[in-house]
């Protein structure tokens, strides 16, 4: 057996244990995504509490224009 033939065996031998049925890939994607959204949640939060930060600075129009780049930053 040449090492091109072992190492496609070996893929296969792989592939053919990790793989999942179609209900357990759609719990693990509902997992990721709903993580993903909670991230994204946190994230968008944590972005709005320096927005209003930066509009408490005496900056004015300055300190305003940060906070609005700031909250064109959120997903």
């Amino acid at each position: 057996m040449n090492e091109e033939t072992k190492s496609g065996w070996r893929k296969k031998q792989i592939q053919e244990r990790i793989s999942m049925n179609e209900e357990d890939y759609q719990a693990v994607r509902k997992v990721l995504l709903d993580t993903l959204e909670q991230l994204n949640n946190t994230r968008n939060d944590t972005l709005e509490e320096v927005a209003k930060e930066f509009e408490k600075m005496p900056f004015g129009d300055t300190a305003a224009s940060f906070a609005v780049f700031v909250r064109g930053m959120k997903k």
